[in-house]
């Protein structure tokens, strides 16, 4: 079949080149298009504090948003300072003006001492901004100038909050180039790379051109997409970055292998013929198993996530169909000008057919004369990064840690110098609906004061329709810290049935706030993550155990696949959650967390990532056995033949991705640290030292199907 297509490709090249310009062209026109159709519903319906944000949003017309905290603070007791409740109206009126302002919940409406600091200097008030949350969030700015123009004499004021903080450190102050910055030091990066790889110039910039059509024409079908069901705005990250990974990939995949049948004699359709019929088929085993990956996510029970699964499985559906239509109809017009227009001399970039000479001729001798020794040395390394990644605590990220300075900063100090709780950032909320909701609320205010890990509450006016009211509870941590999740936890199963069964009749309570939909989103994620793992790897079993033939060697590229992963967790606990090298080299200090989504988002890229390496390995390894029925030798040639393409291609993307953990904001440096480490490891100590040593160590085993497991996957079994 494969080499059907290949011909037929070839064939009518021209006709195939075209299509994909005219294709990609308009990929570029829906890549515009579809920016403006992305979901940015980041919720988790069905779980119950979600669902009673979305009946606060509904009921007062705020609260799906952090609110910003207006800090104010004077000499004497501020209480008693003419203008500073007119300062906070003003503050609250700036904010969504649109909307008529933001309700508020202070003193001064209250009359409650849980705003006010020990020494009644400094108050807080939590302005909730109007409307849904949105990707772009809410512009702080005019509430930040309208309480300090309305601000008394000798009253100082700062604006801060969840948004206004990741605003300041998403701003750079933190020293770390610009977005667009990044990109043209990305690219560089990834055309160095592939300057050394190839050494010349249309060699270089074919897997550019496959890459550049694979994200377009993803655009494209994630544009019709959207017209059938909500697309989340991630999928746009995933597509360049996933896209551009595993495209350039699967060309250099191709490109490898086909400068190869060149230099062993064959003529350009014969080359091609060869390449497709081998690098094609693994092309299309590793598309698959990226695509396995990324649909493995509707799985979990959170929309958004879903439409990562949906969407992302497109970008490897996209990717295989370039890589194994366009790139051979490129080759075969350009033939053996592909070593043409040379940049880097013949012996610094080309392999060599001689089995005793290259690195990794010679990496692979080694290998086989001392496979016990590097199995040793693998696993030693690998069981120090699975101690940390064990320890991985998936969680929101504190205020503590963000990034940055400015107002939003020196509001904080200011609150947490002052000896008020980290919590009020992120208020809990207890929403009271029916006919009770009306009445006085003081009793649940004593009930939630009187819960471990709250250090007040009140209700204020402003947060109150008919029959529904709010009552805010402030927890002694941050809303992020691990100490908080007990507190959550006694609110949701121990104050509030209480609180019901005080209130009585028909009311209903539930917890909600910022907070606990946070530990939701964990809880939803994460519980159900196990089961996203069994799908993956079983299925991934399957296909491979079809794709070599074997039992053993599936198990094993499922086990090193999860180890991979593991280890990645690892590098970024060690660095971030437990604070080695944070704070001294990006700035960030120790987080005791993960934030929530990024080992998902790791698992997504990883997973598929490092599949492609160990496929491309083991196809060159099946197909050297198959010819040879020695496998040390087929080991020693799949490693040598292989080693290059893997190191090289890991090297494109980690470069790419380091420059990425060099932006401002804490999630992205632990996603670019935690993906670029995460490449470079899989390919390093994965598959340049377990897989091979490994493989010498199980001998014929490595080759072993029976005929049961053979009749399943139609394939022949291994011999006797």
């Amino acid at each position: 079949m494969m080499d059907r297509l290949t011909h037929a490709v070839t064939h009518h090249r021209r006709i195939v080149i075209g299509a994909w310009i005219v294709m990609t062209l308009f990929g570029g026109f829906a890549a515009g298009q579809v920016a403006d159709r992305f979901a940015v519903d980041f919720g988790v319906p069905g779980y119950s504090a979600y669902e009673a944000n979305q009946r606060t949003l509904q009921a007062l017309g705020s609260g799906e948003v952090e609110p910003f905290i207006a800090v104010l603070t004077a000499e004497g007791d501020i209480t008693k300072v003419d203008g500073v409740k007119e300062a906070i109206a003003q503050a609250a009126a700036a904010t969504t003006p649109q909307a008529g302002g933001s309700r508020v919940s202070s003193y001064f409406d209250s009359d409650d001492d849980t705003y006010l600091s020990a020494d009644r200097r400094t108050t807080f008030a939590a302005i909730y901004p109007a409307g849904k949350l949105t990707f772009d969030g809410v512009e702080d700015e005019p509430t930040r100038t309208a309480l300090a123009a309305a601000a008394p004499p000798g009253v100082t004021t700062h604006l801060t909050g969840i948004q206004p903080l990741f605003a300041e450190a998403a701003d750079g102050e933190t020293g770390g180039p610009s977005i667009l910055v990044e990109a043209i030091i990305g690219g560089v990066g990834a055309l160095i790379i592939l300057l050394f790889t190839f050494g010349t110039l249309p060699a270089i910039a074919m897997p550019l051109v496959v890459a550049i059509a694979a994200i377009l024409n993803t655009f494209t079908l994630v544009w019709i997409l959207t017209y059938v069901t909500d697309v989340s705005l991630v999928v746009q990250f995933l597509i360049a970055l996933v896209g551009l990974g595993i495209a350039i990939d699967y060309a250099l995949l191709i490109i490898f292998r086909f400068r190869e049948e060149l230099r062993h004699g064959a003529d350009t359709q014969a080359a091609i013929t060869q390449t497709m019929r081998h690098a094609g088929r693994s092309v299309i085993v590793s598309g698959t198993t990226v695509a396995v990956g990324l649909i493995s996510m509707i799985i979990i029970p959170v929309p958004f996530i879903r439409s990562i699964g949906i969407g992302g499985m497109l970008i490897p559906a996209v990717s295989v169909l370039a890589a194994i239509t366009l790139l051979p109809a490129l080759l075969s017009m350009i033939g053996p000008k592909i070593n043409s227009a040379r940049v880097l001399p013949r012996r610094m970039v080309e392999g060599s057919d001689d089995p005793q000479a290259g690195l990794w001729n010679r990496w692979s001798r080694i290998v086989m004369r001392r496979p016990a020794l590097i199995a040793t040395i693998g696993t030693a390394i690998v069981a120090v990064l699975l101690f940390y990644g064990v320890q991985l605590n998936p969680a929101s990220a504190q205020a503590k840690d963000f990034p940055g300075a400015g107002d939003a900063h020196a509001g904080y100090q200011t609150l947490t110098g002052a000896g008020i709780s980290p919590g009020v950032l992120l208020p809990m909320q207890v929403v009271i609906e029916g006919p009770a909701a009306a009445g006085d609320l003081s009793a649940a205010v004593r009930r939630l004061e009187a819960t471990p890990g709250i250090v007040g509450a009140a209700a204020p006016p402003q947060s109150r329709a008919t029959n529904f009211a709010v009552v805010e509870a402030i927890a002694d941590a941050d809303a992020a810290a691990k100490s908080t999740r007990a507190t959550i936890d006694r609110l949701k199963d121990e104050t509030v049935p209480a609180i019901q069964a005080e209130l009585g009749g028909t009311t209903k309570v539930t917890l909600s706030g910022v907070g606990p939909q946070d530990r939701e989103f964990v809880n939803a994620v994460y519980g159900t993550f196990p089961w996203v793992l069994a799908f993956v790897v079983l299925l991934t079993f399957v296909l491979l155990m079809r794709a070599f033939r074997s039992i053993i060697l599936p198990l094993k590229a499922v086990i090193l696949n999860l180890v991979s992963l593991l280890a990645a967790f690892g590098i970024i606990v060690f660095i971030f959650q437990k604070g080695n090298g944070s704070e001294a080299i990006w700035n960030v200090p120790s987080t005791d967390a993960i934030i929530s989504w990024i080992p998902l988002m790791i698992f997504a890229f990883l997973y598929g990532l490092s599949m492609d390496y160990e496929v491309f390995m083991l196809t060159r390894m099946r197909e050297a056995y198959d010819e040879t029925g020695n496998t040390t030798e087929a080991i020693s040639l799949g490693l040598a033949r292989t080693g290059k393409l893997v190191t090289s291609a890991a090297l494109v993307l980690m470069f790419a991705f380091f420059v990425l953990s060099t932006g401002p904001g804490t999630d992205i440096k632990q996603f670019g640290i935690g993906l670029a480490a995460g490449i470079i490891f899989d390919a390093t100590v994965i598959r340049a030292l377990l897989v091979p040593s490994l493989m010498r160590l199980l001998g014929r085993w490595n080759w072993w199907l029976p005929k049961g497991a053979a009749r399943l996957v139609r394939v022949e079994p291994s011999p006797k």
